[in-house]
C-alpha cells in the first residue's frame, strides 16, 4: 500500500471525458495514441507507476489549462500489449489530487505538479457509509436500470460491499462529465452515495443533468 511519502510531486495526466477513476477502484483503458503510448512506457520506468486521470473542463476561462482542478491518480497494476503495439491497461485508484502548474518539457503528453493534501483518507484500505440503506437504494437503482434499458447481474450487485457498489455505479453509469466530476469530488463515500442517489432520482424525473449541478 502506498503512503503519502510515495506520492510524487509531478505526474503525467490523461484527460479523458467521461472516464472516472476513484480511490481503490479499477479502470480499464485502451491506449493507442502515440503520445499516450509514450506516457505509458515512461510511467513503467518510475517506482510509483502513476497516471493522473482528469476530466476536461469546457467552462475553463482564458489562461486556464482546460482541465478540472481535481483528478484521481491510478497505479498501473496490469497491462497487455496487442500485436499492433497498442496497450490494454488497468489503473487502480490510489488518491485524488489537486492540479498545480503545468510542467513544460519534451514529452508529447502533459505533466502537472500536483498537491495531494486533503485527500489522505484516499490511501486508507477502505471507506464506509454507515447510513447506507440498501433496502431503499436497490429499488431506486432497479427503476433507473429499467428506465434506461440497462441490464446487469443483480446477484453480483447485491453481494458487492458498499464501497465497491457505490464507486462502480459512479464510474460506469452514463452521467455527464460535470456529474462525474461531482461524484469524484465528494469528500466521503456517504456524500458520493447521496450525490449518486440525487442523480438517479433526477434522471428518473426526466432531467438531462444540465441544471442539477449548477
Amino acid at each position: 500500500m502506498m503512503t503519502p511519502a510515495d506520492l510524487p510531486d509531478v505526474i503525467p495526466v490523461f484527460p479523458l471525458p467521461g472516464a472516472l477513476l476513484l480511490p481503490r477502484a479499477r479502470l480499464p483503458l485502451h491506449l493507442f495514441e502515440p503520445r499516450y503510448l509514450a506516457m505509458f512506457e515512461d510511467v513503467l520506468k518510475t517506482p510509483h507507476r502513476l497516471i493522473g486521470m482528469i476530466q476536461p473542463n469546457e467552462m475553463a476561462g482564458e489562461g486556464q489549462h482546460g482541465l478540472h482542478r481535481i483528478g484521481c491518480a491510478g497505479r498501473v497494476t496490469q497491462f497487455s500489449e496487442t500485436e499492433d503495439g497498442r496497450y490494454m491497461i488497468t489503473l487502480t485508484g490510489i488518491s485524488r489530487y489537486r492540479m498545480g502548474d503545468e510542467v513544460t518539457g519534451f514529452t508529447p503528453y502533459r505533466r502537472f505538479s500536483v498537491d495531494w493534501a486533503g485527500f489522505e483518507h484516499d490511501l486508507a484500505p477502505s471507506d464506509s457509509d454507515p447510513d447506507f440503506r440498501r433496502d431503499a437504494f436497490m429499488p431506486l437503482l432497479s427503476r433507473y436500470f429499467e428506465d434506461q434499458g440497462l441490464s446487469t447481474d443483480w446477484e453480483t450487485l447485491k453481494e458487492a460491499d458498499d464501497e465497491l457498489l457505490i464507486n462502480s455505479l459512479s464510474m460506469l453509469l452514463n452521467f455527464s462529465n460535470d456529474e462525474k466530476q461531482a461524484l469524484l469530488e465528494a469528500p466521503s463515500l456517504t456524500t458520493r452515495r447521496e450525490t449518486l442517489v440525487t442523480l438517479l432520482e433526477y434522471a428518473l424525473r426526466g432531467g438531462d443533468g444540465q441544471e442539477l449541478l449548477q
